[in-house]
């Protein structure tokens, strides 16, 4: 039968974080799963930042050229 208990490895050691009901000696498995630091927090820039730079040609919506052989 299989337990699984979660734990830490610290300066050489195992840490369970609680006693297995296992009394007599068994063999036992360690698998390292590795967990990534979070990077630098990102600030979140406030909505609407670029209002007002970026504007588009009335014509944007109006059917192109190249396409008139498809439509």
């Amino acid at each position: 039968m299989l337990t699984v208990i979660e734990g830490t490895y610290e300066n050489g050691q195992v840490i369970l974080d609680h006693k297995p009901k296992i009394e007599n000696k068994t063999k036992v498995v360690v698998i390292f799963e590795e967990t990534e630091m979070p990077a630098e927090t990102l600030i979140r820039r406030p909505f609407g930042i670029s209002n007002g730079n970026i504007t588009l040609s009335p014509d944007f919506n109006d059917p192109l050229d190249d396409l008139k052989d498809y439509m």
